[in-house]
C-alpha cells in the first residue's frame, strides 16, 4: 500500500486548519443578540422591567437601544417605549432595568422588539442588532423578536 507523500499531507492538513478557523471567525461574526425578559414587579414610579442581554457578536457594541411595544390584556397596544441598554461588550451578558412610569405590571400581557433604533460597534453593520436576535422570558409576560 503506497501512501501520500508528506507535502501533500501537510498541505490538506493546513488547508483544513484554515478553512474550520476562517468557518469559526464567521460563526463568530455572525453571532447575534439575546434579550431575556427576567423579571416584570412593582414600582414606586410603575412597573420595573428587568432584562438580561448578552452579545454573541465577535464585536462590543458601544451603544444598543431598542423600541418596545408594550401590549395590554387585551392585546391592544398601550404604549411605545425606546429602551437604551447603553453598552454590551463582546461574549458577557449584562443586567439592565427600566421603570416605565404610570404602567400597572399586571395590565402588561407581552412585549415585542419592534426595531434597534440604535445598534453602534467597531465592524457592526446597520440591522446586525435586530437579525438573528434571540428573546425569552422567565416572567409571565411574554417577550417577541
Amino acid at each position: 500500500m503506497k501512501f501520500p507523500s508528506l507535502p501533500i499531507v501537510s498541505v490538506a492538513l493546513a488547508a483544513l486548519v484554515a478553512a474550520t478557523a476562517a468557518k469559526a471567525q464567521e460563526t463568530a461574526a455572525a453571532g447575534g443578540l439575546t434579550i431575556e425578559l427576567n423579571e416584570v414587579a412593582p414600582s414606586q414610579k410603575g412597573c420595573k422591567l428587568t432584562f438580561v442581554a448578552g452579545n454573541e457578536f465577535a464585536q462590543s457594541l458601544s451603544k444598543v437601544s431598542f423600541e418596545f411595544v408594550i401590549f395590554d390584556q387585551k392585546g391592544l397596544v398601550e404604549r411605545m417605549a425606546v429602551l437604551d441598554f447603553r453598552d454590551l461588550p463582546a461574549g458577557k451578558t449584562k443586567v439592565r432595568q427600566f421603570d416605565l412610569p404610570g404602567t400597572n405590571c399586571d395590565a402588561v400581557k407581552s412585549l415585542l422588539i419592534n426595531d434597534a433604533p440604535a445598534c453602534v460597534g467597531d465592524g457592526v453593520q446597520p440591522g446586525a442588532c435586530m437579525s438573528g436576535i434571540k428573546t425569552g422570558s422567565k416572567s409571565a409576560v411574554e417577550l417577541k423578536g
